[in-house]
């Protein structure tokens, strides 16, 4: 959630950000709205109860028909107290209902506008003129299935449209690909962490994803669990309701994991081979930190997201998502997109999101700080964020950029060594 107390004493940067999500500014009217509500209504509530206590105390020294009739003013008193409380209640849950529903506060700079309105940072790389090679580049379900990677028809009987078996060299280059990544975050001060791929719903609900209304989510309502779509869900669950240390640092996690997604909406998009699936698999980071250092935190997944890219040896770009693109919880995302030759157009490998304090204050994950002036701990909501560092999809880009006439694979230089020291793969 976002921190109500800075809405109220900075309204106009919460409009901005609302504006530049395209989203209804005037939320953050009903918010200052329901936030004066409920002070109000505690307030109420509070007041009353105080003076039942000293009603009580009126009643017990009353005696005769002074008290009969101080009973009877008690027992409306008390049905007074009971009925702010009631009030008192209902005040503090729609507000915190509306702060649930409330975007994160987007960083200076994010553009403004929606899913096309990304700026690109910068372009890495130079795509291959195959033309120039003499020779037409095949897709990488063509290119998948002649080295028996790959099949998608068996994957369809079994569990349906956008479901597939990954085979021999396939099942293999995915392990070698999820494990050079695991073997850099390790080096990066990552710990290593297979997640669960269920959670509850307050978990879920925690990371800013709508629970009700999101349709991307498989559910299992007999035992109301959620099946994950990154790995991020159960990590940034892991500390919820703690206090954490981060006087050394952040915490930082890789999180291996299976995700499942619905791909809701997409229907005739990318069907054809494995760029949009219901299943997949992805090597999260996922960093606790305190708030101060979120910014410098995210330019580092933003590079060691480059690094690994830049292993596989693919050309891709880097771009500033806008601001009605980012999600719930995200204060700024970076997609790093690899250029697929098949469709001539960069396509989402990695992204990364820095999500400041606002997952944090739903899981009620906190750090302590120096002492106030009583000489007790303080604590206060820390930082969240998260990145791509390897997953199913990167195939796609890889069996297709590095594509030679025969239809044969060259292995990317940094992954050969994950394959034996294979270097290049052959049709079968």
């Amino acid at each position: 959630m976002i921190d109500i107390k800075d809405l109220i004493e900075n309204p106009e940067k919460y409009k901005a950000s609302q504006r530049a999500r395209q989203a209804d500014e005037s939320a953050v009217d009903a918010l200052i709205a329901a936030s004066e509500a409920r002070s109000a209504a505690i307030t109420r509530f509070e007041t009353l109860r105080a003076q039942q206590k000293a009603f009580g105390k009126t009643v017990a020294k009353a005696q005769g028909e002074e008290k009969q009739r101080l009973l009877a003013e008690v027992k409306q008193l008390a049905e007074d107290v009971k009925a702010a409380e009631s009030e008192s209640n209902d005040a503090q849950a729609a507000l915190l209902k509306l702060q649930r529903s409330f975007p994160n506060l987007i960083h200076d700079g994010v553009p403004a506008g929606g899913e096309e309105d990304f700026v690109t940072l910068r372009t890495e790389g130079t795509p291959r003129d195959f033309a120039a090679e003499g020779f037409e580049p095949k897709d990488h379900l063509e290119l998948a299935e002649r080295l028996g990677a790959l099949d998608m028809e068996r994957g369809a009987k079994v569990s349906g449209a956008r479901f597939y078996f990954l085979k021999g060299i396939g099942a293999r280059l995915e392990l070698a690909m999820m494990q050079m990544g695991l073997d850099q975050a390790v080096k990066a001060g990552f710990t290593p962490m297979i997640t669960p791929t269920l959670v509850r719903p307050d978990t879920m609900a925690g990371t800013g994803f709508d629970v009700e209304h999101d349709d991307e989510i498989y559910r299992l309502e007999r035992d109301d669990l959620y099946l994950v779509g990154t790995s991020e869900v159960a990590i940034a669950g892991y500390h919820a309701d703690e206090i954490l240390d981060l006087g050394r640092g952040p915490e930082r996690i890789a999180g291996w994991s299976t995700c499942y997604r619905r791909e809701a909406g997409s229907h005739g998009k990318d069907t054809r081979g494995i760029l949009r699936v219901h299943q997949f698999n992805k090597l999260e980071m996922f960093i606790y930190c305190s708030a101060e250092d979120s910014a410098a935190e995210h330019a580092k997944l933003l590079a060691w997201e480059e690094e690994m890219l830049q292993k596989m040896e693919l050309p891709y770009r880097v771009v500033d998502i806008a601001a009605g693109d980012l999600g719930l919880s995200a204060a700024r995302k970076f997609d790093c997109e690899g250029w697929v030759p098949s469709q001539n157009t960069y396509r989402e490998l990695t992204s990364t999101s820095d999500c400041t304090t606002f997952q944090a204050r739903r899981l009620n994950i906190r750090e302590r700080t120096q002492s106030d002036d009583g000489g007790r701990a303080a604590t206060r909501p820390v930082a969240t964020l998260n990145g791509t560092l390897a997953t199913t999809r990167w195939l796609v880009a890889i069996l297709e950029n590095h594509q030679q006439a025969d239809g044969s694979v060259r292995v990317p230089e940094a992954l050969r060594p994950y394959l034996g020291g294979l270097e290049v793969i052959e049709p079968v």
